[in-house]
């Protein structure tokens, strides 16, 4: 569960804020990440989910994770998707986590999905920017950074009581949240411009003639 959502919100990086409740909030999810993801090269696409089911506002990484999995399991995927209600990816396993996804996918790509506390005015609203999610930094952990960009989204207020608030963050809110971001992530990945950077091999004439 990261800070707030002030966290990412300097010059350096870009950041797109959706409420979403918007209409078309999961095609402007899928536009913004697409306009992350890396082009020109075949890098895989990790998506991990961070997060927990033990606590109801910390619960929409987790609950993206499965809802992106059971989308997998009725087509083919080419994002692998990382901590579900049944495997979460939370403080106490982390690094672990981390370390097997870096060994399974070399010089992937990652977004992490986290869930992030914020001024009244901004709860419901996904943020999606370049750069890590800092798990942890809204209740005063120090854990691993995590991606090369983010989507988070703002559960409830932060300030005051952080645990507690997480604890009575409204479950109806959090699905609501995760299922448009899950299908944002899941047309993005239906969208995505695969585009290897891979140089055409052409045969001279003096090359078809060498045996």
């Amino acid at each position: 569960m990261n800070l707030n959502s002030s966290l990412f919100n300097n010059n350096k990086n870009r950041l797109s804020r959706i409420l979403h409740e918007d209409t078309d909030a999961s095609k402007q999810i899928s536009q913004e990440l697409i306009n992350l993801l890396p082009t020109g090269k075949l890098q895989p696409i990790v998506i991990v989910c961070i997060g927990t089911d033990r606590s109801t506002g910390d619960s929409l990484g987790p609950l993206v994770g499965t809802l992106l999995s059971e989308k997998a399991e009725n087509s083919s995927s080419s994002f692998h998707v990382y901590g579900t209600l049944d495997d979460p990816i939370h403080a106490m396993n982390l690094q672990e986590k981390l370390n097997e996804i870096k060994k399974l996918h070399a010089n992937a790509f990652i977004v992490g999905i986290d869930a992030c506390l914020g001024k009244m005015k901004s709860v419901g609203i996904v943020q999606i920017g370049q750069g890590p999610v800092k798990p942890g930094a809204g209740v005063n952990k120090d854990l691993p950074s995590v991606g090369n960009a983010h989507i988070t989204g703002i559960v409830n207020v932060s300030g005051f009581m952080e645990f507690m608030v997480l604890q009575n963050t409204r479950l109806n809110l959090v699905l609501k949240m995760a299922k448009t971001i899950a299908e944002g992530i899941y047309e993005a990945q239906n969208h995505y411009p695969i585009k290897p950077s891979i140089t055409p091999f052409t045969w001279s004439f003096k090359q078809e003639k060498t045996l």
